[in-house]
């Protein structure tokens, strides 16, 4: 009956998002595509994601005196819808810049289609591509690499010698790992087992049993969203005493409502947004991420508690910096190929997350103004030290 109802919740939620983004639907002049998932596992990302832009959109509506619509498409957690939505916003909708979406197997076939369509696109979530065989893709999310560093930072300053891994058997899981794989040694950690499992799973119990059997000082985990909690709750259900790390994926309410208990004392990077209120007056995001919370309250009536959000909101902040800088009529194949130069060429753009700086041949933005440690305590992140 609990599920029912939580099914029935997403639904609900999901239709009335779709209307009010449909009552936005007025003529404009620029046109911005976004497909996240409102439904199905990673509905979870997919909510934040799409109230951020709402956000984003009453923040900042228009540039240069021209208005902007947002068309939003629910994938409902599935690679290929989030493929055949972005073509039919690229192909029906003539929409001048691609956004999305809700995890990277998704983000993976939207960027296929803006490439092939030269369409600019701006990911939301870490991307595994190649930038020289795709020149019209971004992402505001901070490379996994620069992240999962972090974690193996504080795993040395923890006395960490071994760590089991855990993670999705995905792109997601995949990201993780290998960047878990590149940094650990360097700092004498050796990385025990590679346990996967998908994100609709039920239970992760055999995959914990192995990782617990070969007894790592602690264990990393490669999930996002609810699906993440998994390995959390199974872990702590085989009494395993040892630290769990997470990573920026882990970053939102229903995680941390679903993981309770099991979820206490872990730590994981995220973007600095998420403690804004605990960071110094003088950090360069404070000011911006103040400000996003207060639109984000205004326009969900609920104050924002995730980090999903936030990049919608970052994202919308380079694309109307690069649309005030494009030239040509919107709606043109000269306007597209001019704006995805202009996010190309993005200086400097405080963020929410980080401080934006892109230029060609590059897939990230960010550098370290873009992470922080957070310690999970009584169901809040904490700034760890």
């Amino acid at each position: 009956m609990k599920s029912l109802m939580q099914t029935l919740t997403r639904t609900a939620l999901a239709a009335a998002l779709g209307a009010g983004f449909a009552m936005s639907a007025f003529a404009a002049d620029l046109k911005v595509g976004l497909s996240v998932s409102l439904s199905g596992p990673n509905s979870s990302l997919g909510v934040p994601y799409a109230k951020g832009m709402q956000a984003a959109l009453a923040y900042k509506p228009e540039v240069n005196g021209r208005k902007i619509q947002l068309i939003v498409l629910d994938d409902g957690s599935d690679p290929t819808t989030a493929g055949r939505n972005a073509r039919k916003l690229v192909e029906e909708d003539k929409v001048d810049i691609l956004m999305g979406t809700s995890g990277v197997p998704a983000a993976i076939a939207m960027a296929q289609v803006g490439r092939d369509a030269k369409v600019p696109m701006i990911g939301l979530t870490p991307i595994q591509l190649d930038p020289a065989e795709n020149a019209w893709v971004f992402t505001v999310a901070q490379p996994t690499q620069l992240m999962i560093d972090a974690v193996v930072q504080r795993m040395k300053k923890d006395g960490i010698k071994t760590v089991g891994y855990i993670g999705f058997s995905d792109a997601w899981g995949d990201l993780v790992y290998n960047a878990l794989m590149k940094s650990a040694p360097e700092a004498g950690i050796k990385v025990l087992g590679n346990e996967r499992y998908a994100r609709a799973d039920a239970s992760v119990t055999g995959q914990v049993l192995k990782l617990v059997a070969m007894k790592p000082d602690a264990v990393m985990t490669g999930g996002a969203g609810t699906p993440g909690a998994l390995p959390f709750l199974a872990l702590t259900e085989r009494g395993f005493k040892g630290p769990v790390y997470g990573q920026h994926g882990l970053i939102n309410p229903d995680f941390v409502r679903v993981v309770g208990a099991s979820g206490q004392g872990a730590l994981m990077p995220t973007g600095p947004v998420i403690v804004a209120e605990q960071l110094p007056a003088e950090y360069p995001t404070k000011k911006i991420a103040m400000d996003f919370r207060s639109v984000f309250q205004k326009v969900n009536n609920a104050p924002t508690s995730d980090a999903f959000s936030a990049y919608s909101f970052d994202g919308w902040l380079v694309f109307t910096d690069a649309a005030a800088r494009a030239k040509g009529e919107p709606g043109t194949p000269e306007f597209r190929l001019s704006l995805r130069d202009a996010i190309a060429s993005t200086k400097e753009v405080v963020g929410t997350h980080g401080v934006y700086n892109f230029k060609p041949g590059n897939l990230y933005g960010v550098d370290e103004r873009a992470r922080v440690i957070v310690k999970l305590e009584n169901g809040q992140w904490k700034l760890a030290p």
